[in-house]
């Protein structure tokens, strides 16, 4: 029996709301993936330490503080250290479209702004998830 894809929904820095990363977490688990909730605040250490231990395929980043420019880069610098690149880095929240370009060139392989329905993310994350 195949394993189902593994997620971890973290909130990089300072940002305090993780409605949407609830709501999102709750989608993919619904979908049949397994679903690792990191909480709030965390870095960008702590979040790949914990994609590393808990062996998952993807990492959603969400944030609404506006430091995406530097937490999301930073969270894909050290996946490539720890030689962990085959892991799926995605990003949400508020996040203006002339920043997605350049979150995509650090490695975010997608973004997903307010009002984009989970079964998108969901159907990208199937697409894309390296087995």
């Amino acid at each position: 029996m195949e394993r189902p894809i593994r997620v971890l929904i973290a909130k990089p820095g300072l940002d305090g709301h993780d409605r949407g990363a609830k709501v999102l977490a709750r989608a993919m688990r619904d979908a049949g993936m397994e679903v690792v909730y990191t909480g709030l605040r965390q870095t960008p250490q702590q979040i790949v330490e914990a994609a590393i231990q808990e062996d998952v395929d993807v990492i959603g980043l969400s944030c609404l503080s506006g430091a995406h420019n530097h937490l999301f880069p930073e969270v894909t610098r050290l996946l490539k250290e720890q030689n962990a690149t085959d892991i799926l880095v995605i990003g949400g929240g508020i996040i203006p479209e002339e920043d997605i370009p350049s979150l995509k060139a650090a490695g975010i392989s997608e973004i997903f702004t307010p009002g984009t329905p989970t079964s998108v993310a969901i159907d990208y994350i199937k697409e894309h998830v390296t087995k």
